[in-house]
């Protein structure tokens, strides 16, 4: 996603466009040409290269770990998660280390970023991406590296998202009270990124608890994921409403920011997983009645927010074929297509896994053929956009727009 410094037109956040003629929500970067406030300029092409791009490595490891929870035996799967799961920890390692660049030669852009309203949520990519990269590790890459390995990675990489999750769920609101005020009407589904990596936190915490030791230290990691999930759930209840609120009020999102709507199945998705994840492991953490009850509320939670999460889905998908016939060409918002329904496929697995239901089966199956499809899609554009130079470039100043299109 390319950067560019936001505008406002009647209260509403306009996004500008990048060089490939959209607009993208982490384009937003509001900041003065590195010449002209004396800022280092070596690597120029870094410049723009904003938190957002840690999206391109949660929807890659998402397809190896989702996968691989599969209810189903598909031959050859496993080998090709394998092969998606290390390019997923190349692609973290090129995106830290592009970042790290960012920060060391373009701090102006940095700072700036932690100041804009439509960058700053981003930051909750980088805890999910670490966890992500770590789970899969653990699920998938176990089988390439040895399980000791495996754990041990996925051990630093859940501490390390799990701190910068946490951090991320306070200090972005504080800076949307404190700093940013966004106008009202502008309530946009990238709010929920820092909110729900703690709901990621909680399920790939899941993946650890049979390999703490029993007795208090299980125990209490368990009931702390749990205090995870009711913390990213009730942050969730309270933001989107908003952005549904902003979509009745003012119209469609702005061509290019309406796959972001399918961010919101990120926490519905993932809490399901998390508890039917934790309720799996839950046997041998506390005592049967609580064990028993936290499988029976992974059904009774799971399958009603999962009616929801299709809901949602219906309604996003529409809002993105009705932008496609407008005229939405690529962006990095294409990324909000793949963690999200991946994080949907784990969740339905986890419930055809606990009920043996066909009928939750073939549903998990169908999201994960979305996912490889959109995954393909995401990854050969940013690519190519890549090298091309127009997703690294300076962004175009945005064409004057309307709060509601038709």
């Amino acid at each position: 996603m390319g950067g560019g410094p936001a505008t406002k037109n009647r209260g509403m956040a306009i996004f500008p466009q990048t060089r490939t003629a959209v607009p993208s929500p982490a384009a937003a970067l509001p900041t003065r040409p590195a010449e002209a406030s004396g800022v280092a300029t070596r690597l120029p092409s870094l410049r723009h290269i904003g938190p957002n791009w840690y999206a391109s490595v949660m929807g890659t490891a998402i397809v190896a770990s989702a996968g691989a929870m599969l209810p189903v035996d598909v031959p050859g799967l496993r080998a090709a998660c394998t092969v998606v799961w290390a390019l997923s920890a190349v692609l973290l390692l090129a995106v830290l280390a592009a970042r790290g660049g960012h920060w060391l030669f373009h701090r102006d852009q940095a700072r700036a970023h932690l100041l804009d309203p439509a960058i700053a949520p981003f930051y909750g990519c980088l805890s999910m991406a670490l966890m992500a990269v770590g789970g899969a590790t653990l699920t998938v890459g176990a089988d390439v590296v040895g399980v000791r390995a495996a754990l041990a990675v996925d051990v630093v990489l859940f501490v390390a998202g799990t701190a910068v999750g946490l951090a991320a769920a306070v200090v972005v609101p504080y800076l949307m009270v404190v700093r940013h005020r966004p106008a009202p009407g502008t309530a946009s589904p990238v709010w929920l990124l820092p909110l729900v990596a703690p709901m990621v936190s909680a399920s790939q915490g899941a993946l650890l608890v049979p390999h703490v030791p029993a007795g208090q230290a299980r125990e209490a990691l368990l009931l702390a994921c749990y205090a995870m999930f009711g913390l990213s759930l009730l942050a969730t209840l309270v933001v989107l409403p908003l952005v549904f609120s902003r979509l009745v009020h003012h119209g469609p999102l702005p061509l290019a920011l309406t796959p972001t709507l399918f961010l919101a199945l990120g926490p519905l998705g993932q809490s399901t997983t998390a508890v039917n994840q934790l309720a799996d492991v839950a046997p041998g953490a506390v005592g049967a009645p609580y064990a028993s009850a936290f499988g029976a509320f992974a059904v009774l939670y799971g399958v009603p927010v999962m009616g929801f999460a299709l809901l949602w889905l219906a309604l996003a998908t529409a809002m993105v074929v009705r932008a496609v016939r407008n005229g939405m060409g690529f962006a990095m918002t294409w990324w909000a297509f793949t963690f999200p329904v991946g994080t949907c496929v784990t969740g339905a697995a986890g419930l055809a896994r606990h009920t043996g239901l066909d009928a939750l089966t073939w549903p998990a199956v169908a999201l994960y053929v979305l996912l490889v499809v959109a995954w393909a899609a995401a990854g050969t554009r940013t690519a190519l956009g890549v090298l091309s130079g127009a997703l690294t470039a300076a962004p175009v100043p945005p064409r004057p727009a309307t709060a509601r299109t038709t």
